[in-house]
């Protein structure tokens, strides 16, 4: 008799994220800059007899190295540059105030400073940086006490930050021999593009191909923002960089007639590959393209074997190539349209404003408010003990509170067991390690493993607490793990309830934001295409915008996916819209590729977009087709 294999039930969501960590090479600059930052900071404000100067400027330093990711140098004075500012703002700001307000005010002006950084943080990546570091340093202003102005703490964190991004700015990276190496991120970003669309059109036609797609747009929103860091002069000032803008806008039209290429659903050759990967080595040792792979279909208007449309997308891929390779060789510098996102003050105040930053701010509000208000009232209870501040409990339920950091169930579990687990290592190296010494060393060590560690927020939780609480001690104040694993344990608790609270307004705001985004980008990509605009610099920027915007809310739809069910049911159906815009955005790039080449659209082409239109407006998102098609 033969018995069927016992079913055993599938790992929750939430807790598979808690388990999941990022790969990759480690990375050894930002190790090198980690190593470089806090622990000699430290070390200088002691023997310049300023200790706490010292400590604060250990903390801008590890806060902007948990911002200090791959990428080029011009975007690092963005990513790292704006969260420093903002935490000095609130270092300022919490000084001041716990100076200057009893309980009930402070915690009333903490509670509108969470609201306004909430909702702040509802505005991209750099924004939702700033709005942390803003609370968290406000928290440790207003429960650090110290003899120091507010100013004073204030330049000392951002002098602790900017030197860690000079240390960004100034030291080469391994592998960036190859021309300027001002330019190394830039250029690995590039290349990456290239790479992405070879291995996107290798894998037309099989089981890998959706993957390959999103890595290529994953791949083309990195090097965008590379590319598209704050500069002083509006245009490139150098050979060097206005050779990459160069070869970033020839791999537009490259990605363009890939993703047609993908659509067709047919394996196309192999050697069509071979291109695009001539093309990332050049970017990658800065050098000419060499010889390229010869067309790969006469210039006929020829089909496929399945009747596919995929001969216009192959003639589309060799022009492409040819173009690119000129403007390899002529290194005119791109649009800059093609380099950054067009958003401006207005975008910012809407996303903030909406039903995204609303819902966010006033969960932070809550949180941070509450965390802040128990936290003063263990203060004056006495139940720190000797301790004379109270920063911790707030600033654990800011980082809880993140969404952008996993689930919540899962930041809880993670945030925990990292507490403990740093908590417990720390005080068995306190008791072992030499005073002073041993925590300036300590703190080195901690700072050059935090790039490591942001793959896993538990392991990110671990080191920094070991980081903090060695400079507590480096400060003057007594061991305090024990009542750090207490305060953690108390936010997790606080954090878990607020988060299942009702708030005003629809839940799961902050992804249907994303995603009427990204149906308003698709929207706009599809009226230019089928308009039969010549311009193809805006059809290229449409397309970028509304795969980007695509590729957010995929993010954001995955994470609250992996809530708990109580939570998750609030998105439930919204991975459906995300996965028919895209296919809408897939077939409005095939509709653009086969318009370049004969001027109307087959009845395949039309088929695919009347069936996307009419499934999104099934599923309540209407995206009229233009009465042209």
């Amino acid at each position: 008799m033969n018995r069927s294999p016992v079913s055993r039930p599938a790992v929750p969501l939430w807790l598979a994220h808690a388990l999941r960590a990022q790969r990759g090479p480690v990375p050894w600059s930002a190790v090198c800059r980690g190593a470089l930052a806090a622990g000699p900071l430290l070390l200088a404000g002691m023997l310049g007899g300023q200790p706490a100067s010292g400590v604060l400027a250990a903390i801008g330093a590890m806060l902007a190295g948990i911002n200090d990711r791959p990428g080029s140098r011009r975007a690092s004075v963005q990513r790292l540059g704006v969260p420093a500012a903002a935490g000095a703002l609130g270092l300022l700001l919490g000084t001041y105030a716990g100076q200057g307000l009893a309980a009930v005010p402070l915690t009333l002006a903490l509670t509108a400073l969470g609201l306004v950084a909430g909702g702040i943080s509802a505005v991209g990546p750099v924004a939702s940086a700033a709005g942390t570091q803003l609370l968290v340093a406000a928290a440790v202003g207003a429960g650090m006490p110290a003899a120091e102005s507010g100013w004073q703490r204030a330049l000392a964190f951002l002098a602790g930050a900017g030197w860690l991004l000079v240390l960004r700015l100034v030291l080469p990276t391994p592998g960036s021999l190859a021309g300027d190496f001002r330019f190394d991120g830039e250029r690995q970003a590039v290349a990456d593009v290239y790479e992405a669309i070879a291995a996107l059109v290798a894998a037309v036609g099989g089981e890998h191909a959706t993957a390959r797609r999103s890595a290529l747009t994953a791949a083309l929103d990195h090097a965008q923002d590379a590319l598209a860091g704050p500069r002083l002069r509006r245009h490139a000032g150098s050979a060097a960089e206005r050779r990459l803008h160069a070869r970033f806008a020839a791999a537009l039209p490259l990605a363009e007639a890939a993703t047609a290429l993908y659509w067709t659903g047919e394996p196309v050759p192999a050697r069509a590959a071979e291109g695009p990967r001539r093309l990332a080595a050049a970017v990658r040792g800065d050098t000419g393209t060499g010889p390229l792979p010869a067309p790969h279909l006469p210039h006929a208007r020829l089909r496929s074997r399945g009747g596919a449309p995929m001969v216009p997308a192959l003639r589309a891929l060799d022009d492409a190539l040819l173009r690119a390779a000129e403007a390899f060789d002529g290194g005119e510098g791109a649009q800059r349209g093609l380099l950054g996102r067009c958003r401006g003050v207005r975008h910012a105040l809407r996303a903030a404003l909406g039903a995204g930053g609303r819902e966010y701010g006033l969960r932070v509000a809550l949180c941070f408010g509450a965390s802040a208000a128990i936290a003063q009232a263990l203060h004056q209870t006495r139940w720190y003990g000797p301790h004379t501040h109270w920063y911790w409990l707030p600033a654990t339920a800011v980082f809880l509170v993140k969404p952008d950091l996993g689930p919540l169930a899962s930041r809880v579990l993670c945030r925990a067991a990292g507490t403990v687990l740093g908590a417990l290592v720390f005080a068995g190296l306190a008791v072992l390690l030499p005073h002073p010494a041993g925590l300036v060393a300590l703190v080195a060590v901690c700072g050059a493993l935090v790039p490591v560690a942001t793959r896993h927020f538990a392991a990110l939780t671990a080191v920094v607490t070991v980081l903090v609480l060695a400079l507590v001690m480096a400060g003057g104040e007594p061991q305090a793990s024990v009542s750090r694993i207490g305060e953690t344990l108390l936010a997790c608790a606080l954090v878990l309830v607020v988060g299942h609270l009702p708030m005003p307004g629809q839940r799961g705001g902050g992804v249907r934001a994303r995603l009427t985004a990204a149906g308003g980008a698709a929207h706009a990509y599809l009226l230019h295409v089928l308009g039969e605009s010549g311009d193809r610099a805006e059809r290229w920027a449409l397309r970028r915008e509304a795969y980007r915007a695509l590729a957010e809310a995929r993010t954001a739809i995955a994470l609250a996916s992996a809530e708990l069910p109580a939570l998750a049911r609030h998105t439930a159906g919204t991975d459906a819209v995300a996965e028919v815009l895209e296919r809408l955005v897939d077939t409005t790039t095939a509709c653009a590729v086969h318009l370049d080449d004969t001027g109307r659209l087959t009845p395949r082409h039309l088929t695919r977009l009347r069936e996307a239109l009419g499934e999104l407006e099934q599923r309540g998102m209407r995206v009229p087709l233009p009465a042209a098609a």
